[in-house]
């Protein structure tokens, strides 16, 4: 059975509790990474004499998983380790962390207990079960714990993981498509552990040939691992200071030439100039300017132009200060502004990065148009992101949104435009966005007259136009005119919402804005799904259908539906499909026995329990079934379950009416002041007077009633979960495709894209509500009333023989 990527995950991550306490986040990485890497290449080449990676006698997981309670099983891991690391050229990669140290790992058995724990949280996982060709299921859970280890490492030690979102968008606006062919190459000068140069190969069908360079050992030896798992075992990483000694240069000792850079280099490196002095560069880097000493920004984005071909293309993460510091970083932006080198800005919300919580901006190199640009494409995406957790994350839509905008040059209000050189050179080559793009929305302005002779300003209704295109009666129905200029209300406001929904315009809308997602399903073809194919193929194909045929509907944003399907398949469908790809449209019949080991609690939640046996539906939720084959069964159990409510509250009525301090139920308390059906029956057998004792009889009635409600509900939800049970193994596969793909997943995209139809006159409805509500009482009216209020308190006081002299 295909192992989940949502288990795979959960079950890393577990193995990092094992470690929390002893070290930080920063340290700990390194053996859990390390493990997930042995365990990888141990299920993938042993026994594989042709093998990217040799798997020697006696050095793969298989052999650590045999020193579970050994003594010695610290410095015999290492050893492992170690022989692995000589056979492959791995060695300061692999071997980096040490798992005989007892400072982070504990003494004597504490060690030999945290470490058995790691290696059976680590053989539970079979990798070897998912090949599904051309998805890279360990890069993407490598990637899952870089997020999470930049995450717990906080700003000081998160600076290795540059957010895949960012590196997608990076990625795909450099220009790499589908006929860049496997020889060009792509370069990242401060590589972190790689993710840009995984991102950027990725984009190419056949993949890129991949250099870097980082200069901490440790990060280093995380990149040349991610490679591995990411099946990119011949891309090149240097260890050293790309600055002071760049690794990567030609024949003559000069600098090496790329097709494509990506990077995110240290922002405002203060050290930059250790071991080098930029006026005696021997690599002519410095030729538009010395950035300033003490802020390194413009030194990375220096070598990587000089890094670029010809014709190379490149992208670079930076502070936004670059765009308008002055002094030396002034003169040396005016420099490359006229030689034409960047093509684009993009501006990117705050606290996207590990290592930092300001704001960066994507700067986009082109050395191959540059003698004819003319004018640089600027984009203010810093408004388009979610939150996760204490940082900011891009959304799918928002990534798209990027990628789309600036591939295609679209100005958008607020957003994007092309910004012509000479503008650019009257505002002195200053680049800082907000110059050039005001993203700020329209401030609301109240207006006095209506507020002094009441009305809503016709030109707040005007505004709104883009729902009148779509309801040209609804407008009249909700506003009516008042004098010129201004409208008033025909709707109360408490009644707008249930006014718009249940107009003919808004049904035949919503109506007509389904007919794309209807169309789309008949396209999906998700019956179709087979084993062997590619889960991101489908996604890519299926999401980027569903974005087109929402480009034309009116009101809703295409990238808000595309959303919906994004976070679908991340949450649910995605897991999904990875099984269906793995072993077919049978595992839908799967039930999967939860067993927890000894001591410890089952980490999943059972769907079923049948005889005390708890079982995982592996595709289709219990709930599915019920709904298409036992809904008559379903029917009796929801009375029953409605009849014992209606049953435990006449009882506790009672108990309530009857248990106070003068009760007669007051004396079959128990000892915990609480009236039970066992403290009644007890009582009855003292009871001597007569009312006590029918009062006594008529809450055992009740307790008796409940306790036969409950017995009956057990008894029918047994005999339903057998039933259901016994169902899944007679699933025929066109029952498990309607089941999982109409029942599950278009029936759920369906309800989420007609909730965001009706969100788009949610935003309608508050904005005519909030215009009524401001407008409601001009200030003669309120002035009148205040003054019939005053004359009223008058009165009262005067009645009361008091009052004032003004």
């Amino acid at each position: 059975m295909a192992i989940k990527k949502t288990e795979l995950y959960s079950s890393l991550w577990a193995s990092c509790d094992e470690l929390r306490g002893g070290m930080d986040a920063s340290q700990y990485k390194d053996y859990v990474l390390t493990l997930l890497f042995m365990k990888y290449v141990s299920d993938k080449y042993k026994g594989d004499p042709y093998g990217m990676i040799v798997v020697p006698q006696g050095a793969s997981f298989d052999d650590m998983a045999a020193l579970k309670g050994d003594k010695e099983i610290g410095e015999k891991i290492n050893k492992i380790i170690s022989a692995l690391a000589e056979e492959n050229d791995l060695k300061g990669v692999i071997d980096v962390a040490d798992f005989n140290d007892e400072d982070k790992l504990g003494k004597g058995k504490e060690m030999i207990d945290r470490l058995s724990k790691l290696i059976g949280i680590f053989e539970g996982i079979d990798l070897s079960a998912n090949r599904a060709d051309g998805d890279d299921l360990l890069g993407d859970a490598y990637e899952y714990l870089m997020r999470h280890f930049a995450t717990e490492s906080g700003k000081s030690k998160g600076q290795f993981y540059t957010p895949a979102e960012v590196s997608r968008i990076l990625a795909k606006v450099i220009g790499i498509n589908k006929d860049t062919p496997q020889d060009a190459t792509v370069y990242d000068p401060t590589c972190g552990s790689g993710s840009l140069l995984l991102k950027a190969s990725d984009e190419a069908p056949r993949g890129l040939t991949i250099f870097g360079q980082e200069m901490d050992n440790a990060t280093s030896a995380l990149a040349r691992m991610n490679m591995i798992l990411h099946n990119n075992a011949t891309a090149k990483i240097w260890k050293g200071n790309t600055i002071a000694d760049p690794q990567w240069k030609d024949a003559n000792g000069k600098l090496k030439t790329f097709d494509f850079a990506v990077a995110n280099p240290p922002f405002s490196n203060k050290n930059w100039t250790s071991g080098i002095n930029p006026r005696e560069d021997g690599f002519d880097r410095f030729v538009w300017g010395i950035p300033p000493e003490k802020n390194g920004d413009y030194t990375f984005l220096l070598h990587i132009i000089k890094s670029l071909k010809s014709t190379g293309k490149g992208a670079v993460i930076l502070p936004h200060g670059v765009l308008f510091r002055g002094n030396a970083e002034a003169r040396i932006r005016e420099n490359l502004i006229k030689q034409g080198y960047i093509k684009g800005i993009i501006g990117l919300p705050a606290n996207l990065f590990y290592g930092t919580g300001i704001p960066a901006c994507i700067i986009v190199i082109d050395k191959e148009h540059a003698a004819h640009r003319s004018g640089i494409f600027m984009i203010d995406a810093s408004k388009g992101f979610m939150k996760d957790g204490n940082k900011n994350r891009l959304r799918a839509q928002d990534i798209h949104k990027i990628v789309d905008v600036f591939t295609k040059q679209l100005a958008l209000p607020r957003y994007s435009r092309m910004v012509n050189l000479s503008e650019i050179a009257a505002n002195d080559y200053n680049l800082n966005i907000p110059r050039y793009i005001d993203s700020s929305e329209p401030e609301d302005l109240h207006d006095l007259s209506a507020h002094l002779q009441g009305g809503i300003p016709n030109r707040d209704i005007d505004a709104l136009a883009s729902y009148w295109r779509v309801f040209p009666s609804l407008r009249s129905t909700l506003f009516t005119a008042h004098r010129s200029g201004y409208s008033k209300a025909l709707i109360a406001a408490s009644q707008v919402k249930a006014t718009i929904l249940n107009h003919p315009e808004f049904t035949a809308f919503a109506q007509q804005s389904l007919r794309p997602f209807t169309d789309w399903c008949e396209r999906a073809a998700l019956h179709d799904i087979q084993i062997g194919q590619q889960p991101k193929v489908i996604i890519h194909r299926i999401s980027e259908d569903l974005l087109q045929a929402y480009a034309d509907t009116p009101l809703l944003s295409k990238y808000d539906i595309y959303q919906i399907l994004m976070d679908y398949w991340a949450d649910v469908m995605q897991d999904d499909v990875y099984v269906l790809v793995q072993d077919g449209w049978q595992a839908g019949k799967t039930l999967r026995e939860l067993v927890a080991q000894k001591g410890e609690k089952l980490k999943e939640t059972p769907d079923l329990v049948i005889n005390k046996s708890r079982y995982k539906a592996e595709l289709i939720p219990p709930s599915l079934m019920v709904a298409r084959y036992f809904k008559a069964e379903q029917a009796i159990i929801e009375q029953i379950q409605a009849d014992l409510d209606a049953a435990t509250q006449e009882l506790e009525s009672y108990i309530e009416e009857n248990s106070g301090d003068d009760g007669l139920l007051s004396e079959a308390l128990n000892d915990k002041d609480k009236v039970t059906a066992a403290s009644v029956k007890a009582r009855l057998k003292l009871a001597t007077e007569t009312d006590e004792k029918a009062t006594l009889k008529q809450a055992q009635k009740l307790f008796d009633a409940e306790a036969e409600g409950k017995k009956s509900l057990k008894e029918h939800q047994e005999a339903l979960d057998l039933a259901v049970f016994r169902r899944y193994a007679r699933l025929s596969e066109e029952e498990i495709k309607n089941l999982v793909v109409q029942d599950k997943w278009l029936a759920t995209l369906q309800a989420n894209i007609e909730a965001e139809i009706e969100r788009v006159t949610q935003q309608l409805a508050n904005r005519v509500r909030e215009l009524e509500e401001r407008y409601a009482e001009p200030l003669p009216a309120i002035t009148q009333s205040i003054d019939v209020l005053s004359d009223k308190v008058a009165g009262h006081l005067k009645a009361m023989g008091l009052g004032w002299a003004l």
